[in-house]
């Protein structure tokens, strides 16, 4: 089932209408119609492809999954294809792509699952009404614009949840496990969403486009927006994509700086018992020596552990080995 609007004269004159019925609202110069497919097959878009002139490669490549970002251009119409994005309940990066029909008169949205939020397109259309008056470029704006901002929101959340992972760098008792798994679950995170959002600055400039036809001069400063939210998405990405590198950088320093310091401590103290071992173990000979069976012989090993042992705590003390 198709989901489908009609707007005339900048009006919502129609919802719902079979797509068998299209062509008669085409008919009419002043109607922008808008359907809606849901993984549909070659073969239920064979109808709308004729009526619409829709080119055989494109209708190839609105059917079958895993397309990049691109607006291609054909005789009849536009070919737009782009990823919608969202984070889930347990911060996981849910990708949704969409294909995109765009003739003088119609936009023909199809999903390739039910991921997308098409209501929440629907909504933006409705709260912009005022524009609808604009065609078909009024249609490609919403979508473009929930699209784009989608991609913000999620970058903006993924740069909350790295300086979460920053104030756990420097954690008095640091759980290592927990930060590398956070720390490449943000990057696969941050790789995902940046295959989905640097494609898209070519595909919102080539909208813009004079010679492409697809934007007026009153909704010019509308995509020249959704343009600068592209551009900030982009640079935040490749940003925060920099600074988990440099977080895991200086985990990995951290946690060899306490490792030396560690290290240090227990060579110091080892060092320390070395000392009575060594003169316990010299006195314990079984050869006469001065002081060998008598209570001198007991103190003047006992003197000499505790200066030697002092002397080297006082010594590691002072470089801060312990």
């Amino acid at each position: 089932m198709a989901r489908t609007r009609v707007y005339r004269d900048g009006v919502l004159a129609a919802e719902g209408i079979p797509v068998a019925e299209v062509s008669d609202y085409l008919a009419d110069p002043e109607t922008t119609v808008w359907l809606d497919f849901c993984a549909p097959t070659e073969a239920d878009l064979a109808a709308i492809s004729e009526e619409l002139g829709l080119h055989p490669l494109a209708v190839e490549d609105a059917v079958h999954e895993h397309q990049r970002a691109k607006l291609d251009r054909y005789d009849s119409h536009s070919f737009l294809t782009a990823y919608s994005a969202a984070l889930d309940t347990d911060g996981t990066l849910l990708v949704s792509e969409l294909a995109a029909f765009i003739t003088d008169q119609a936009l023909v949205t199809v999903r390739k699952d039910e991921n997308f939020p098409v209501d929440a397109v629907v909504a933006r259309w409705d709260s912009a009404a005022d524009l609808a008056k604009n065609g078909v470029g009024f249609l490609l704006h919403g979508l473009l614009d929930h699209i784009v901002d989608g991609h913000f929101e999620v970058v903006q959340s993924l740069d909350e949840q790295i300086e979460e992972l920053e104030d756990l760098v420097f954690d008095e008792r640091p759980r290592y496990a927990d930060m590398q798994r956070r720390s490449f679950a943000l990057r696969k995170s941050l790789v995902r969403i940046r295959r989905v959002v640097l494609p898209m600055r070519e595909v919102v400039n080539t909208v813009m486009r004079r010679d492409m036809h697809l934007v007026d001069a009153e909704l010019q400063p509308y995509f020249q927006d959704i343009y600068d939210h592209v551009l900030r998405a982009s640079e935040w990405t490749e940003s925060l994509r920099d600074l988990v590198t440099t977080i895991r950088e200086t985990q990995l320093n951290i946690q060899g700086n306490r490792l030396n310091t560690i290290m240090k401590k227990v060579t110091s103290w080892a060092a320390i018992i070395a000392i009575p071992t060594a003169v316990t173990g010299f006195y314990g000979q079984n050869v006469p020596y001065p002081g060998f069976q008598t209570t001198a012989g007991f103190w003047t090993s006992t003197l000499v552990i505790v200066i030697l042992s002092a002397g080297l705590y006082a010594s590691f003390k002072k470089r801060d080995w312990l």
